[in-house]
């Protein structure tokens, strides 16, 4: 489906700090329905919000927004990272997408879509070849998102209770 009309991505700036705490409250609350291990509170929104920009800083990170209407209805954080010495030399140093939040209001009109294009111009963009993304197996809609985008299964991380 083609994004709405006047979707807008930029970067966001100190402004835009509530309406991207915001954005993660309401994914925490939804994962939070999917794993039992999410916290619910606005605070763990901020904490999170912290720890991500700090994240950001050190990787030529960023968010970008998505906002129509002049309301930012998505945020998707990219970084450059880099893999262990064990990976090859060409694919070591990434992309990564760190969080794709669109709001539930605006889903299933593109947005998604266009934030991972611009994930791919960044990584294309920073001379590299791989872009990575990552989603809880519990949330079936994200990765069939990122499968019909062309990503592919990669790693499997496993989990014990104890």
């Amino acid at each position: 489906m083609e994004p709405r009309m006047g979707v807008t991505l930029r970067m966001a700036g100190p402004a835009d700090r509530s309406a991207v705490i915001e954005l993660i409250h309401k994914l925490n609350v939804f994962e939070a329905d999917l794993t039992g291990d999410r916290r619910r509170d606005h605070g763990a929104a901020r904490d999170y919000y912290n720890e991500l920009l700090q994240r950001l800083a050190g990787r030529q990170g960023r968010i970008v927004l998505a906002e129509a209407d002049g309301l930012v209805v998505a945020a998707m954080g990219f970084s450059v990272d880099q893999d262990a010495a064990y990976v090859t030399d060409d694919v070591r140093r990434h992309g990564t997408v760190t969080d794709l939040i669109v709001h539930e209001e605006w889903r299933g009109r593109g947005i998604g879509q266009m934030l991972l294009k611009e994930a791919e111009r960044l990584t294309r963009e920073a001379g590299l070849r791989r872009l990575m993304i990552g989603a809880l197996v519990a949330n079936g809609r994200a990765e069939r998102t990122y499968r019909d985008f062309g990503f592919e299964p990669y790693v499997s991380y496993m989990v014990k209770a104890l």
